[in-house]
Parts: C-alpha cells; sequence; structure tokens
C-alpha cells in the first residue's frame, strides 16, 4: 500500500498538536515562576550598571541606583500594607460569651444556622460558646463572666481530664479561626461539633455548692470586660 506523502505545513502542524499534549507541558515553568525569573534578571541588570562606590559613574549608573532604591521602598511599603491589613484588632483576652442572657441551645442552633450559610467561622465560634453554657448549665463550670476561650480549655479541661486534650484542640481551632484570620472550615465546624456531642454524652462531677458560692462572691466585683 502506498502512503501519500505529508507536506511541510502538514508534518508543522501534527509536530504542534504533539507538542500541546500534557506530558509535555509538566515541566513548564508556570507564569508566575516565568515572571519571577525576568524580574530577578531585571534586578541583576540593574546593580550591574551600577557604579562602584569609587569610581565616577555615569548618569545612567545612578539612575540605576534610583530605581531600585524606589523598588526597595514599593516593596516595604506593599509588605507593610499586607500586614496591616491582615493586623486582627481582635484580642484573645475578650470574653467568650457577652452580657446578653443565652442558653447552650441557642448557640446551637445559632451555629447549625451559621453553618448552612457557609459561614464557618461564625459556626464554629457558636459551637464553643454552646460548649462553654453547656458546660455552665450543668454546674461543672461556674457561670463566670469574663472566661476566655483558652480559660475555659484549661478549666474544662481540669473538670473533664478525658476531653482535656480536645478541648484545647477544638480551642486552637476557634483562636486560629477568629484571631488567626485562618479560613474557617466544614472540617474545623466538624470537630467542635463532636467535641461539643462527646461533652454531652459525659456525666462529669458537678462543682460542689461550696464552690460555687465562692465562685459567686468571687464576681461581686463586677464583670471583668
Amino acid at each position: 500500500m502506498i502512503l501519500d506523502p505529508i507536506g511541510r505545513d502538514q508534518a508543522r502542524e501534527l509536530a504542534r498538536r504533539e507538542l500541546e499534549k500534557q506530558v509535555y507541558q509538566r515541566d513548564k515553568p508556570s507564569w508566575l515562576e516565568r515572571w519571577w525569573d525576568e524580574f530577578t534578571e531585571w534586578l541583576h541588570q540593574l546593580f550591574s550598571r551600577a557604579p562602584n562606590p569609587e569610581s565616577q559613574g555615569s548618569g545612567g549608573g545612578w539612575t540605576s541606583i534610583a530605581i531600585i532604591v524606589v523598588v526597595a521602598l514599593v516593596a516595604i511599603g506593599l509588605v507593610v500594607w499586607l500586614m496591616w491589613g491582615r493586623r486582627n484588632l481582635r484580642s484573645r483576652k475578650d470574653p467568650l460569651l457577652d452580657e446578653t442572657p443565652s442558653t447552650a441551645l441557642d448557640h446551637r442552633k445559632a451555629a447549625e444556622q451559621h453553618a448552612a450559610a457557609g459561614q464557618w467561622a461564625e459556626a464554629i465560634r457558636e459551637r464553643l460558646r454552646a460548649i462553654a453554657r453547656d458546660l455552665e448549665e450543668r454546674a461543672v463550670l461556674s457561670a463566670r463572666p469574663g472566661r476566655t476561650a483558652d480559660e475555659l480549655a484549661a478549666e474544662a479541661g481540669e473538670a473533664v481530664p478525658e476531653l482535656a486534650g480536645e478541648l484545647a484542640a477544638g480551642v486552637r481551632i476557634f483562636d486560629d479561626v477568629w484571631y488567626g484570620d485562618r479560613p474557617g472550615t466544614a472540617e474545623g465546624y466538624a470537630r467542635m461539633t463532636e467535641l461539643d456531642e462527646r461533652l454531652r454524652a459525659m456525666k462529669p462531677k458537678p462543682l460542689e455548692t461550696d464552690d460555687l458560692s465562692l465562685a459567686g462572691a468571687g464576681d461581686e466585683g463586677g464583670p471583668r470586660w
């Protein structure tokens, strides 16, 4: 059988299609890598044209130095702007629960509503609030105004030592999301929900009556916030 010869244009097109296959593109640098390479090469050229301190440099060399200084100032300004924009004014010293009367059920409902809307940071916070309120309602912890999330982990860990590690991990999730500017996730909320359910299933020993009285007396000076 005699095959028709392939013309030059057809051969070029076949070669182009072959090279466009994914196997040939895996090692191709990304646009960001290409941009960075071009930028570093440009900086290298600027530095190479900059005059030595002891030489009588040309105007072009000093222009290169001026451009380098401007680029450095712009880079510093960009970093400062980004850091300032990400600076979180919220404090880990803020109380977990506010003055508004609420129940653990209220916070669980709010958490589920936030979760349904994909608002994972708010859902995680409300679930942790539900944990704090539930422990207060069962008198496992005293109803102390101003308690922070970290204090909750420490005090609840002493009351329920079996879940001390999980409590600390749950509060870390809350801290990272609420104070560390990390995005809330469905997985983080699921872990917080599981912690809430495990605590509800347990029957930790309530505080003694004398302990509750002392805690109430200690709060007579008013809330800490």
